[in-house]
């Protein structure tokens, strides 16, 4: 039997995203607690529902070991819990009851459904809490409500503290405390307001354990009501922005919020904050305040997310409030959920910072690469200036910022190097090319950082290499000296120069020998715009490559 090319491309899809982690979160959605309602399952950038087609115990019992809340109690369909919105993602699920996460059940494929919203699968679970949040920025965060006498009711912030919330985050499955805010902080409840007084050791198992007024004896009213905020919670917002998915990120911690330095802030970073906020996937990593400059602390810095975590607390970083940075380099997010995204956008992935990377165009609701053929300094001049960083300084081939996976959407680029977007200059046509991904091309533009340091017990110290034509190489120690070194170490926001060693102290290079007889005033901007010899010109070997020693100090980061 002949399978059209639509069908098999859907097939394999599915096969891709049924087998990739990342893409079988699931959650439960407009039920009494955090443990039943609605089944939703994250796939292709978005939340989408599950069929009650065959929907039973057996799957049941796997959404409720993957969402941490035990057992089954039942299976309910019929859009027990609401209607859902969007895709339906999974029809005719069918589990032995064992599987670790429902998109390894048997099913027809993402997407293939012949059922809508009025069939939305749910689930109630064994662990259903007797406390729950409510008006939070997610189930693990919000107003404190307890459930007694047939109702929910509210708790009063009378002696409300962190041990109290440790016992709430606990019972709810959410971590540990890491606020008790009250004076109504997540919104005013309504009904009944069962405790007050409350007074907990951390340990117990239960609210209703702690020492309290007794249930309904109080005096108090809404406006005192005691909320939390968990570890498990999202803790991220986006501020500043265009929409809830474009913005300056700000995590919570310690019952305040704070911004995010923008060093080695790139792609997989935004991603994780993307997914996080429930914003689809990432479109662009934003520094230099890009949305306005934020206030009170910098919690985090030199963040190193694999892409794959669930959270930004995660992903390695210095420590919360750990950084050597100030508010005019706090990082920001441009999600896919955010404003659309039109075609011909460019964007750079995979380099040594947002300014350099295999280039992608998005075209067709989807982002492809760029064909290396006819790749040249005038193609990056216009991606250079079309993604904000300056000029082109190099214009790699051969997949240099790694390969790139689904479509190439341009081969055979042409630019005179005036043109406003690379969708403007010549090509063959998008999705019209005769190459594979390892002839995705790449771009270094100037406003990145073509100079690293190599060698050394941290980012800020080591060997010195620059970039040019498409590959690194070392510089000359002949005339090297603090000047130099200080131009280096500001250019790498590595704080001021303490020492400029020569004599290939930190290791010898290979390759290219780039500069000699550098001679920088200390002012300037890059070492590339100091007094050389001439890129390539030199009279030395590698037994005399130039390092510095700068006073800022960044950890390796090893993956």
């Amino acid at each position: 039997m002949m399978i059209s090319g639509a069908a098999l491309l859907l097939r394999l899809l599915s096969a891709i995203l049924t087998n990739n982690p990342a893409r079988s979160q699931v959650r439960l959605v407009n039920g009494n607690d955090r443990c039943s309602g609605r089944v939703e399952i994250f796939n292709a950038g978005q939340w989408g529902t599950v069929c009650d087609d065959s929907w039973d115990l057996n799957d049941a019992e796997v959404v409720c070991r993957q969402v941490g809340c035990g057992s089954a109690q039942s299976a309910p369909g019929s859009a027990h819990s609401g209607q859902g919105s969007g895709s339906i993602w999974l029809d005719d699920v069918s589990c032995s009851g064992s599987e670790s996460s429902l998109s390894q059940c048997q099913h027809p494929g993402f997407g293939s459904s012949n059922c809508d919203h009025s069939e939305d699968a749910a689930v109630v679970c064994s662990a259903r809490p007797q406390v729950r949040l409510v008006g939070g920025d997610d189930q693990c965060s919000g107003r404190v409500e307890i459930y007694n006498a047939g109702q929910w009711g509210t708790v009063c912030d009378d002696s409300w503290g962190l041990r109290d919330a440790e016992v709430v985050c606990r019972q709810v499955g959410c971590g540990s405390a890491q606020a008790a805010p009250g004076s109504a902080h997540s919104g005013q409840g309504s009904g009944p307001i069962w405790l007050d007084d409350v007074s907990c050791s951390g340990s117990e198992s239960f609210l209703s354990q702690c020492q309290h007024s007794g249930f309904g004896s109080q005096n108090c009213g809404h406006s005192e009501d005691a909320a939390v905020v968990c570890s498990a919670s999202a803790q991220v917002r986006l501020v500043g922005g265009d929409d809830r998915c474009s913005g300056r990120v700000e995590i919570y911690n310690d019952g305040q919020w704070g911004t995010v330095c923008d060093d080695s802030w790139g792609l997989n970073d935004t991603e994780v904050v993307c997914r996080q906020l429930g914003c689809g996937t990432a479109i662009f990593a934003r520094r230099n305040a890009h949305f306005g400059q934020g206030s009170g602390p910098i919690w985090l810095d030199e963040v190193s997310c694999s892409g794959n975590e669930s959270s930004l607390s995660e992903c390695q970083h210095s420590g919360i409030g750990s950084h050597n940075c100030g508010h005019h380099e706090d990082a920001a997010v441009v999600c896919s959920a955010s404003a659309p995204i039109s075609t011909g956008q460019a964007r750079l992935v995979s380099g040594d910072d947002q300014c350099s990377g295999r280039v992608e165009i998005y075209n067709d609701g989807q982002w492809g690469t760029v064909c290396d053929d006819s790749w040249d300094l005038n193609n990056a001049e216009v991606v250079c200036r079309q993604v904000g960083c300056g000029s082109a300084q190099a214009a790699p081939g051969n997949a240099h910022s790694g390969q790139g996976s689904g479509s190439i959407w341009l081969d055979d680029v042409s630019c005179s190097g005036s043109e406003s977007f690379l969708s403007e200059c010549q090509h063959s046509g998008f999705g019209s090319h005769n190459c594979g991904h390892s002839e995705d091309a790449a771009v270094v533009c100037s406003a990145g950082a073509p100079v690293r340091l190599v060698g050394g017990d941290d980012q800020c110290s080591g060997r010195v290499e620059i970039y040019n034509d498409g590959q690194w190489g070392t510089v000359c120690d002949d005339s090297w000296d603090l000047n130099d070194a200080e131009v280096v170490c500001r250019q790498l926001d590595c704080g001021s120069a303490l020492a400029a060693p020569g004599s290939a102290q930190s290791g010898q290079g290979s390759g290219r020998i780039w500069l000699d007889d550098v001679s920088c005033s200390g002012s300037e901007s890059s070492l590339s715009e100091c007094q050389h010899s001439g890129f390539g010109s030199h009279n030395c070997g590698h037994s005399e490559d130039a390092a510095v020693v700068c006073s800022g100090r960044k950890s390796l980061i090893f993956s």
